[in-house]
């Protein structure tokens, strides 16, 4: 087993976001495959989908792309669509995030050359740290 950690650097920028799990779950019994399909990559859905609790799964991918977003300072949208962040899990199930081309443009102009990213839900909240960093 590969215990090494993701390559360090300097930090460029940080972002957070923390949404209730409740609120996710509302919007799905609402909106169904819209929602999934405006927001979660086809990768981010076959995820969570297979999931005891997708709301959950759910709700701690869009904390994750609202993070990154705010690492970014861009918010969601014109210059980073929600789909431009998608989550997906390493060797060791740690969420990695991969970026669409304006998500890696957005990665070139500030500096940065990676994104690092961490998930945790409960049954009532859901919240992601995103940190830029360049190597």
């Amino acid at each position: 087993m590969n215990l090494s950690l993701p390559p360090g650097g300097i930090l460029v920028a940080l972002g957070a976001d923390l949404i209730e799990v409740e609120r996710v779950r509302g919007v799905l019994e609402r909106q169904g495959p819209r929602f999934l399909e405006r927001v979660f990559t086809e990768e981010e859905r076959a995820y969570c989908g297979a999931m005891a609790h997708p709301h959950k799964h759910y709700a701690a991918r869009f904390a994750a792309k609202e993070a990154v977003s705010k690492c970014f300072t861009t918010g969601i949208g014109a210059e980073l669509g929600w789909r431009s962040v998608s989550v997906y899990h390493g060797l060791r199930h740690e969420p990695l995030v991969r970026l669409d081309e304006k998500g890696q443009a957005l990665l070139r102009h500030v500096g940065a050359t990676h994104v690092l990213l961490t998930l945790s839900h409960t049954e009532t909240h859901a919240m992601a740290v995103a940190a830029l960093v360049r190597a």
